[in-house]
């Protein structure tokens, strides 16, 4: 009898130090689970909150006023003119185009045969008139009209940008005077402007820079001797082949009128200045962007020294005045109030696209200090070419967008060029294209450069290179230099003489 009290008081203990650790230990999965479910939770919402602030960054204010029943255009030609904040607009296009998927009239190098005039063979892809269809074509050509309508398709909108010739002439001057031998022969932009016949010669190549650069991007011919019937039918040229011309020290005036020619977002035409330059003035440094003031010594000129270069450059003067009067009769049709309501926008959305995106407030600084090196910009010329660094701790969705806008020129063509044409077949690429680098994501340090450097017109030496062509293609520029003067590349060629 006392065996089995015994017994049975063993059974009761055994079983009550099973009961306490197994509600201990079903509290403690209750806890555990309870933990795990707040986490996931977390990061859930933490994701949700991070792409709803990508949404509102890029979405909700990127809209801009309402631009009616139009619809967008996607078949766009701009005229990407020399030293304009082209490359800024550029970018605008290559940004709209990545992010719905459009097709990109590219080069098969960085620049489509400059300064030959523009063939539609220099496409990338291009199979015969109108085989495939691009939507979008902006890289440096010297203008042939004909040739870009056997790429682009009829309704393409076409548009470019002007700018003062003075101020035209001091940016190529900083930009091409190791190449360009009149510029370099001379000591400084005032010493050209004073005498340039005494360093200008028409039969060198890369001259081209030194005078009517913007009649030349144009497909006319840059040295034919001024007459106002010569310039008034260059401008009548113009106005026949573009919708819509730019104006270059009224940039966001521009991007409003373009913004609504084209029916696009705000956001598509909402920019940071690329490829700005630094200038060094007495007294320390600051950093300023094309429309600068301050300029280094080379640059300096007199009153009368900016009189002799639009006198030098008068074609170009021609130009400008006329389109510039045209730019502000449509902002006239626009209208006044309208127009700064809508600058005001442009330029708050700016601002706060600048503070989320970069770093020092949107201050650009010198490519060494980029610590991304594959949007580090291209460097040439006397003075340094800015960037910007991004923020960190972007989320992916947002440190995307804000990448696009800050690409610099070179790096974003080579991802669209391995994003449109990827490397499946290296072989057939190069078979294709064998003096051209084969793209990729950023600009490496290797043999390619250097062609890459020729081909923009910026390359070591007086001669530079053509557009990264070949032998044959340096003899055809020197055959078009010399024998056809006053042809015209608007309407296909002209005539000696004329411009049509």
């Amino acid at each position: 009898m006392a065996f089995k009290r015994r017994a049975r008081r063993m059974r009761l203990g055994l079983g009550r130090y099973r009961v306490g650790p197994m509600w201990l230990w079903k509290a403690l999965l209750v806890f555990v689970a309870i933990a795990f479910a707040g986490q996931l939770l977390g990061v859930i919402f933490n994701k949700s909150l991070q792409q709803d602030r990508s949404r509102s960054l890029f979405s909700s204010d990127g809209q801009g006023p309402s631009l009616g029943s139009c619809r967008p255009h996607s078949h766009v030609m701009f005229l990407k003119t020399h030293k304009t904040a082209s490359s800024t607009v550029l970018n605008m296009l290559y940004r709209y185009g990545e992010e719905r998927d459009l097709c990109f009239a590219l080069p098969l190098g960085y620049q489509f045969g400059y300064p030959l005039p523009f063939n539609a063979h220099r496409v990338k892809g291009y199979r015969g008139p109108h085989v495939a269809e691009f939507s979008i074509m902006g890289n440096h050509m010297r203008f042939n009209k004909p040739e870009v309508e056997k790429v682009m398709p009829v309704d393409t909108f076409y548009f470019s940008i002007m700018r003062d010739p003075v101020a035209l002439a001091e940016s190529s001057y900083a930009y091409y005077k190791a190449v360009a031998p009149a510029f370099k022969k001379a000591k400084g932009l005032g010493d050209f402007a004073d005498n340039p016949r005494k360093y200008y010669d028409p039969r060198l190549r890369n001259n081209h820079y030194a005078r009517n650069l913007l009649w030349f991007d144009f497909g006319l011919d840059h040295n034919a001797n001024f007459s106002t019937t010569l310039a008034r039918r260059g401008e009548a040229a113009v106005r026949r082949a573009f919708k819509l011309i730019l104006v270059s020290e009224h940039f966001d005036q521009s991007m409003v009128l373009l913004r609504h020619a084209l029916c696009w977002p705000l956001d598509a035409i909402v920019s940071f200045s690329l490829n700005a330059r630094q200038q060094k003035p007495s007294g320390g440094s600051s950093w300023v962007g094309k429309a600068a003031v301050a300029q280094p010594p080379a640059l300096a000129l007199t009153d009368d020294q900016r009189l002799k270069l639009r006198e030098w450059n008068a074609l170009d003067w021609h130009l400008y005045q006329a389109f510039n009067r045209s730019f502000w009769n449509e902002v006239d049709r626009f209208g006044r109030t309208r127009m700064d309501q809508e600058v005001a926008l442009l330029r708050t959305r700016r601002d706060v696209l600048a503070r989320a995106c970069l770093r020092d407030g949107g201050r650009p600084v010198e490519a060494s200090r980029i610590r991304d090196k594959t949007i580090r910009p291209f460097q040439s010329g006397l003075v340094k070419i800015l960037g910007y660094e991004l923020q960190p701790g972007l989320d992916n969705a947002t440190h995307q967008s804000c990448l696009r806008m800050i690409r610099p020129e070179i790096q974003y063509k080579d991802l669209l060029d391995a994003r449109q044409f990827p490397r499946a077949a290296p072989q057939a690429a190069q078979a294709q294209a064998p003096a051209i680098p084969a793209g990729g994501a950023y600009v490496r340090k290797d043999p390619s450069s250097q062609l890459r450097t020729r081909e923009l017109g910026v390359g070591e030496g007086g001669g530079g290179g053509v557009g990264g062509g070949t032998g044959e293609d340096r003899s055809r520029l020197s055959r078009s230099n010399n024998n056809n003067n006053n042809q015209t590349l608007l309407r296909g060629g002209g005539g000696k003489g004329k411009i049509k």
